[in-house]
């Protein structure tokens, strides 16, 4: 069963009543739960023991016990004390909104990387609640000397234990992000340009990803169906390589642990030259959405808190365009029309329509900086014509006579500044 907290007082900008509780019970079904009942519990104050009233407990509890609910799901956040006081009160297993999405990742986790940010995740959510859970374990055992010292408390020794543990994962991960950091040298040093996918939870970015990729990344109508990154290689109009990144998907309320555990994932984000923004716009709430993923990008420092300038370039794919009825794709053709500052592509990673302005779009961002130069080079020297029509855009190669060298081919490409600096290295 899930439960949604609904505060009379909240500010603005947030995802409705309807919406929130389908998002609850999706991240529910993510992990195969059979949800039978959803409920939106009004709250004008939060009870310190409960969150909730006695009469809205015993609501809980009728309608648990009419739909055989074994589990509670509140999709909020509760302390210890009122996650134990209502599991005493309902005779049921009670978790919370952070409880659920670690279970979700936690089952996700496919990789070495991902186990570790998922345990250290739920290790520092754990150290949290041992004070109050233990209740049983709090008078301490042991100690030494006539006068018997102290000892140490059960609550103490685990507590030790997850510090221990949560250190070693530290530590682990540090070298999981020196190490990514290498390998975002070597690809500077190609350099090939980066394309991250960012979106909200079952925007569609791996359905995209797969699309432009060819790569077969599970890609499912689930809330985080994906969680660890995956890279490969795309050709895009005027650029012979680039690497399309696509990361694991945001959503309102993320546990702070997550985030502080999956900063090495969400780094490859603030390496990447362009950022594609996957939105959902066949959702109703898909502006909430949106200021939910610009919020985690505002606090990785990719957008200034002030509402300024990305640092980096983003391009708006608004996906399952396809999904639309005409009335309500005639609106948002009409909002792109508004907002000629902005790049905005309509389309759908399913049926392919638009991917191909996508990469365009994406392809004049990164070439943006790019001048045409021109070369006059000896026709015997294949290597820098090769790297030339490798890595730059080709306008114009013809015959330039002769000289001392031999016959010579006259060239202008359109390069970025950095691959002139290779080009000039060579």
């Amino acid at each position: 069963m899930v439960v949604y907290p609904e505060f009379r007082v909240r500010g603005g900008g947030a995802i409705d009543t309807t919406a929130r509780i389908e998002e609850a019970k999706g991240l529910a079904l993510a992990i195969g739960l059979d949800v039978v009942e959803a409920l939106a519990i009004p709250i004008r104050e939060a009870r310190a023991g409960t969150l909730f009233g006695e009469g809205q407990i015993q609501n809980i509890d009728v309608a648990c016990n009419l739909g055989d609910a074994e589990l509670v799901i509140v999709d909020g956040s509760l302390t210890a004390i009122q996650q134990r006081n209502l599991e005493e009160k309902l005779k049921r297993k009670v978790i919370d909104r952070t409880g659920l999405i670690l279970e979700i990742f936690g089952e996700r986790a496919a990789t070495a990387e991902g186990r570790l940010q998922v345990e250290l995740a739920h290790l520092d959510y754990q150290a949290g609640r041992l004070v109050r859970s233990w209740t049983h374990l709090e008078r301490q055992r042991g100690g030494f000397g006539f006068l018997g010292g102290p000892g140490e408390t059960q609550i103490e020794a685990d507590r030790r234990m997850i510090r221990d543990r949560m250190a070693r994962l530290r530590r682990e991960l540090e070298q999981v992000r020196r190490t990514r950091g290498l390998h975002r040298s070597r690809r500077e040093k190609a350099p090939w340009p980066v394309i991250a996918l960012v979106g909200y939870t079952n925007a569609g970015k791996s359905t995209l990803f797969n699309r432009l990729t060819g790569a077969g990344v599970m890609a499912e109508d689930l809330l985080f169906a994906t969680l660890d990154p995956t890279m490969r290689r795309i050709r895009l109009p005027g650029v012979d390589k680039a690497i399309l990144s696509d990361t694991v998907g945001f959503i309102s309320d993320l546990p702070t642990q997550l985030v502080a555990a999956f900063r090495a994932t969400l780094e490859e984000v603030t390496a990447a030259d362009v950022i594609v923004h996957v939105r959902d716009v066949a959702n109703p709430d898909s502006l909430a959405q949106k200021r939910e993923v610009l919020g985690v990008l505002e606090d990785l420092g990719l957008i200034a808190e002030d509402g300024g300038a990305p640092t980096v370039p983003i391009v708006e794919a608004w996906n399952k365009w396809d999904l639309l009825d005409a009335e309500r794709a005639a609106d948002l053709t009409e909002q792109i029309a508004h907002h000629p500052d902005e790049v905005i592509v309509p389309m759908s990673a399913v049926t392919g329509e638009g991917c191909d302005e996508l990469l365009a779009a994406v392809s004049r961002l990164l070439t943006s900086a790019a001048r045409v130069h021109l070369f006059t080079l000896p026709a015997s020297d294949g290597q820098r014509l090769a790297w030339l029509h490798a890595h730059g855009e080709v306008l114009v190669d013809e015959d330039a006579g002769e000289d001392e060298r031999g016959p010579l081919r006259h060239l202008e490409v359109r390069l970025e500044p950095r691959e002139l600096g290779r080009f000039t290295r060579l």
